[in-house]
């Protein structure tokens, strides 16, 4: 009876220590499936990833090496530092198409409502200088929504400029723009303690009174800018503006039918338009810079530690020099 009870203890003991080899070893196998499952998972993000951080427009222009293309760039938003539509983005793109040897006309279709005047200014210098280096390439503005301010600075410097019957299109003018609270600072008993070095540091300070010598001196600044610009529209432009100048260059903005009649723009037409009955090249390939991901994560990873930086020592965005 013991002997029959050992035998059935130790094959009890055996079928247990198989089952545990048996699961292990599925456990094992499943570990190894799934661990397969997640390398090729990796592998594939790592692809997709790195098709995004290619360049959008680089299998276009291959494809169409070859033959003979209209090249777009596109000006959209404010035309400043740091956004789309910046002065080095726009510059790149414009760059790129002219040197292909496949651009037989180039678009700029915008749709801005102006920037600030160095970027739209940099801009309409590098047009020209890239028109007399590239005499057989035509360039042409196509505005879609607003061509307005800095959007039209750039697009003045175009051979012609076409636009939809209601477009916005104009606000040749220059303007700083701001508050006053010094009226409410006396009510609330609040007094402003403003330190300088210079005279006129504090000039436009919101909470100071506004002096004649503020007012005409950023009056001469602003009447030199705009003069700027006024002489670069009149370049690009020339006898085609007609009507009141002391008008066109008041500020005011006209749709685009208004725009022809007054010779800020020369004829309806949209991008596929021009491409096509225009510039005689119906493929259009999009020469517009494209953002890097990784220069922009830097860029924030770099603000960031700044940000961190400026905390630990004390030193807030405030405390610079103006």
């Amino acid at each position: 009876m013991d002997r029959n009870q050992d035998d059935d203890n130790a094959r009890w003991h055996q079928e247990l220590v198989e089952k545990l080899a048996t699961d292990a070893l599925k456990e094992r196998r499943r570990a190894r499936r799934w661990g397969i499952f997640f390398k090729l998972l990796t592998f594939a993000y790592l692809a997709v990833l790195l098709v995004l951080l290619l360049p959008a427009e680089w299998s276009e222009k291959t494809m169409g090496a070859e033959e003979s293309h209209t090249a777009l760039i596109e000006v959209e938003g404010m035309i400043a530092p740091g956004e789309k539509a910046s002065a080095d983005n726009i510059v790149t793109g414009l760059r790129e198409a002219f040197e292909d040897a496949s651009t037989k006309g180039i678009i700029l279709r915008i749709n801005s409502p102006g920037g600030l005047p160095v970027q739209a200014s940099y801009v309409q210098k590098e047009i020209v200088r890239l028109r007399e280096k590239y005499p057989d390439i035509p360039l042409y503005a196509v505005i879609s929504d607003i061509c307005a301010s800095g959007g039209y600075y750039i697009a003045s410097a175009a051979d012609e400029i076409y636009v939809d019957e209601s477009s916005l299109i104009g606000s040749i003018g220059v303007m700083i723009n701001g508050f006053g609270f010094v009226d409410a600072m006396e009510d609330f008993g609040i007094e402003r303690r403003l330190m300088t070095a210079g005279e006129h540091k504090g000039l436009l300070d919101p909470f100071s009174p506004l002096s004649e010598f503020d007012k005409a001196h950023t009056r001469q600044l602003l009447d030199g800018l705009h003069q700027t610009f006024i002489d670069a529209v009149k370049a690009g432009r020339g006898d085609r503006l007609k009507g009141d100048h002391d008008m066109l260059f008041s500020g005011l903005f006209w749709n685009g039918a208004e725009g022809i009649e007054l010779g800020l723009a020369d004829a309806i037409g949209s991008a596929s338009h021009v491409a096509r009955e225009v510039i005689g090249a119906e493929d259009i390939v999009d020469f517009t810079a494209k953002d890097d991901p990784l220069a922009r994560l830097a860029q924030r990873f770099g603000a960031g530690v700044a940000e961190t930086l400026a905390k630990v020592t004390g030193l807030t965005p405030d405390f610079h020099i103006r």
